[in-house]
């Protein structure tokens, strides 16, 4: 398969699906995602226009993801760490480099790079809140 830039909503669902089949079957993110979400297809469909929205600025997600993440992590006994993130990280990389080539495609991991930061930071912080 010939690799394209990240360009259209069904290259953005291609790449979210693909990355959750790996992070439903993965020993160590499977527990959180796995016994957080109950719907997958409509989760994937919110993921889309999560990512959607912060690749092409056009359409509008709503919802608070820190938030969600945050309350997940105070279900597991505060046990998300940065090793979560790590292979959170490396998983997307490796979708978005199996699928994709170009501009998009190197932006999604920038984005997810600085979020996977901002989201760890911000649920440590929230600890010393609790």
């Amino acid at each position: 398969m010939e690799k394209k830039d990240i360009t259209t909503r069904e290259d953005v669902f291609l790449l979210v699906s693909s990355f959750y089949k790996k992070v439903r079957k993965d020993d160590l993110l499977a527990p959180f995602f796995n016994e957080t979400i109950k719907d997958w297809d409509e989760h994937l469909i919110r993921l889309t226009t999560f990512w959607e929205s912060n690749l092409f600025l056009k359409t509008k997600y709503s919802g608070n993801p820190l938030k969600v993440h945050v309350n997940v992590d105070k279900h597991f006994n505060y046990t998300i760490s940065q090793i979560h993130f790590g292979v959170w990280l490396n998983l997307w990389f490796q979708t978005v480099d199996e699928l994709f080539l170009g501009e998009y495609a190197e932006n999604a991991k920038s984005r997810a790079r600085k979020m996977s930061t901002f989201m760890y930071l911000n649920i440590f912080d929230s600890r010393a809140k609790d």
